[in-house]
């Protein structure tokens, strides 16, 4: 059968997708770009406006057969009963993909298991996207991927190695560790992220590393993290979100740190390599969020000058904690958000970093030059 697959949202729903792309393959099935016998929609749920562009897709696809996976499968099981006749798959249930497929079997199971050393499809020959866990240890007001992917379930440490070891003999040249907070990695299973990186750093490859999103309070328990970044083979970026630069509003939210704790943080960060590059998310327009949190926010990051800023407007998550909040006014949050957007355009525009400290990603990595994101 001829299967088209579509994949929204992180990097983790991506190797999702590439590891059922495998799958298939080796079952006999194609995978295709154009005219599909099936298509394989692999879901993300973290927006509003991402969710509607994934209904959107699923209605004009009426009449076709269709399977519906990734995090709206677990988190959404209304969207099962308006779309009956599409075949449905959970988060934890990749490995089941070819039966879904060929018996139109829905399967929705709670269980996580290690989605590692199994067949796939790189989308990048030179890129090996890495699962190391599943779920977090926050509970955050206003996130409803934690109504899908739950608890932390950390992947065995020595399975990963394996993973990488396998992706490195097959010639890749970059590894994207990824989860919903690595930082959080090992704290299930006596291990940590730390541990695992100089494991894993340590192979005899030539290759580099990305390491993916850290919530700041799991990250600053790690010792010897910003150490890890002087290792060449580490790309030197820091995925750390802070969301608001008011301690109001991050203790509303159930954000587990304080603004002076994720300034301690950067600067640890900063002081391995001044040019590191820093990303970091906003979240603009909570519904506590005073004018003068608001203020606050534009300080932190007048201060924090990141390299790559995620900015979202407060939109309630369906189930989540924020969403009983009552909402600031639409134009309030818009002009939050046009204003930050600005500052950074502004800040992007006056960041000096010196030639040698200019990064490059995927494929010059044969180049050996290094990458700032």
């Amino acid at each position: 059968m001829k299967v088209k697959v579509v994949t929204y949202g992180c990097a983790a729903n991506k190797a999702d997708s590439e590891l059922m792309m495998g799958l298939l393959k080796e079952a006999g099935h194609e995978i295709v770009s154009d005219n599909p016998d099936a298509y394989l929609i692999n879901t993300c749920t973290v927006k509003n406006r991402t969710e509607a562009k994934i209904k959107y897709l699923l209605k004009s696809l009426e009449g076709k057969k269709v399977i519906v996976a990734g995090c709206m499968s677990n988190a959404n099981p209304e969207l099962r009963n308006e779309f009956p006749e599409y075949v449905f798959i959970g988060i934890n249930d990749c490995n089941k993909i070819v039966e879904a497929l060929e018996k139109n079997k829905t399967f929705i199971t709670k269980k996580p298991w290690p989605k590692l050393c199994m067949p796939k499809i790189r989308t990048d020959p030179l890129i090996e996207i890495i699962p190391i866990s599943q779920g977090c240890l926050g509970n955050c007001a206003f996130c409803k991927t934690k109504l899908a992917k739950g608890a932390l379930y950390s992947y065995p440490k020595e399975l990963i190695v394996r993973h990488a070891r396998n992706a490195l003999k097959d010639g890749v040249k970059e590894i994207w560790i990824t989860s919903q907070d690595n930082a959080c990695y090992g704290f299930d299973i006596g291990t940590n992220l730390v541990e695992l990186l100089k494991e894993i750093l340590s192979l005899p490859y030539d290759f580099r590393v990305r390491l993916g999103m850290m919530n700041p309070d799991t990250a600053l328990k790690l010792k010897g993290l910003p150490e890890i970044f002087k290792s060449e083979k580490m790309y030197k970026f820091v995925h750390i979100p802070v969301q608001s630069g008011s301690d109001k509003v991050l203790k509303d939210m159930g954000r587990k740190y304080t603004v002076n704790e994720f300034k301690m943080l950067v600067n640890s960060f900063r002081r391995i390599d001044p040019y590191i590059t820093i990303s970091t998310d906003v979240i603009c327009g909570y519904p506590t969020e005073t004018e003068d949190d608001w203020k606050k926010t534009i300080k932190l990051i007048k201060w924090l000058k990141p390299g790559v800023l995620n900015i979202s407007r407060f939109y309630a998550r369906p189930g989540t904690a924020a969403s009983k909040l009552k909402q600031l006014p639409f134009n309030t949050v818009k002009k939050r958000s046009k204003e930050i957007t600005q500052l950074f355009r502004k800040i992007k525009s006056e960041r000096k970093v010196p030639k040698s400290k200019i990064w490059v990603t995927g494929r010059d990595i044969y180049y050996r030059l290094a990458y700032t994101g």
